[in-house]
């Protein structure tokens, strides 16, 4: 086989089975593809503004907060720019849908700050543990109990674990009062609830406890 034989791919060097116009359009395709596949896609804009806002008639606010009522949009359009402002169209779903005369600039930056504090309160909530034992003493529980708190004030839940081995299995009541101690001891300093009462699994206990 020849490079010009109509057979020949030019990419492989070898006979495929295809004419060349089929090879030649099967690379641009999946060229075509690659390229899509890259491609970001253009974000919506949150709000329409002005010209955007294809309405004939919207429900006006204006820049004081008072409600002007329904109004074409070329005029509402026109009293925004009268103030120096913008048409910002903030509840699309009423109808008709409810415009506000505002710094559209303004506006942005205050719903981008606004966004960023509901993703930093949005934090997902996780279980963090902290360790006791039967006898342990004062300054190990104020490790402890530092441990706790600061857990407890960074959103998460706090799993208190106490492991009886070998004898201490026989002091249950002993380990559950160590326990329900400890949470009094927290509660001096940060308001917690119980979620979840003692439990046992062998001589694994736990108790979990989060802020209020």
């Amino acid at each position: 086989m020849r490079r010009g034989d109509p057979m020949w791919s030019p990419s492989q060097g070898r006979h495929t089975g295809l004419p060349l116009h089929r090879l030649i359009t099967s690379y641009t395709m999946r060229i075509s593809r690659h390229r899509r596949k890259f491609q970001q896609r253009v974000e919506e804009p949150k709000f329409r503004v002005n010209e955007k806002i294809t309405n004939p008639e919207v429900r006006i606010i204006d820049e004081n907060g008072v409600h002007v009522g329904v109004l074409p949009i070329a005029e509402a359009i026109a009293q925004a720019h009268e103030r120096g402002l913008d048409l910002v169209e903030i509840s699309p779903k009423d109808v008709p849908p409810i415009c506000k005369y505002l710094n559209y600039g303004q506006f942005k930056y205050e719903q981008e700050k606004k966004d960023r504090i509901q993703k930093a309160h949005a934090k997902k909530v996780e279980v963090k543990g902290v360790r006791l034992s039967l006898r342990i003493g004062n300054h190990d529980l104020d490790i402890r109990k530092s441990q706790a708190m600061a857990f407890l004030e960074d959103g998460d839940k706090v799993q208190v674990e106490l492991i009886l081995r070998g004898r201490e299995k026989a002091h249950a009541p002993l380990a559950e009062k160590v326990m329900y101690d400890f949470v009094e001891r927290v509660k001096q300093d940060v308001p917690v609830r119980i979620e979840q009462p003692v439990s046992k699994q062998g001589g694994r206990m736990t108790l979990l406890i989060a802020k209020t």
